[in-house]
């Protein structure tokens, strides 16, 4: 679901791989026979642990892939392409795939396309889980956004007539 997947990814671009969309894709894709069972924590490794811990709420959890299974005639799993028949077959409700600009999520109530989540999106923002809400010509459906930055304070009073407004300004 994009409320527990984005966040991670999001993370783990921004700080385990730092920007690096090839180191990421190598370990996410590549580096794995079959797929993912589930993303950890391990993929926040490099975080700040004030982001970790929003994240997790302070939990940990590796992550882990199928490449343990066994086929049912004993063969070696392999990687499968998936298509709209694996995909029911699986019971897949969403995709993720990662591109230059960030990473497309694909509900499978809209396969051919999804919406694009920038790769410099805050991690802490929440998203919805409702495919409904991830059709391509739908506006990227945050639930709640995180604040850049907290406001500073108005001054109470205004500088006096004639003095500078800071120190080092002009007059």
């Amino acid at each position: 679901m994009p409320s527990h997947h984005l966040p991670l990814l999001l993370t783990a671009f921004q700080h385990r791989f730092r920007r690096d969309l090839e180191a990421m894709s190598r370990h996410l894709v590549d580096d794995v026979a079959v797929g993912w069972d589930e993303l950890g924590t391990d993929l926040l490794d490099g975080a700040p642990p004030a982001l970790a811990a929003a994240l997790t709420g302070g939990e940990d959890w590796p992550s882990s892939t199928l490449d343990h299974l066994i086929s049912p005639d004993g063969s070696p799993p392999v990687r499968m392409t998936v298509t709209d028949k694996t995909a029911d077959e699986q019971d897949m409700q969403w995709g993720y795939v990662l591109h230059p600009q960030g990473i497309e999520v694909i509900s499978l109530l809209h396969k051919d396309i999804g919406r694009v989540v920038d790769w410099n999106t805050d991690p802490r923002t929440v998203f919805s889980d409702s495919p409904a809400h991830w059709a391509s010509i739908a506006p990227t459906p945050l639930l709640t956004p995180v604040r850049a930055a907290v406001p500073q304070a108005t001054p109470a009073t205004p500088p006096a007539q004639g003095s500078p407004a800071r120190p080092g300004a002009r007059r």
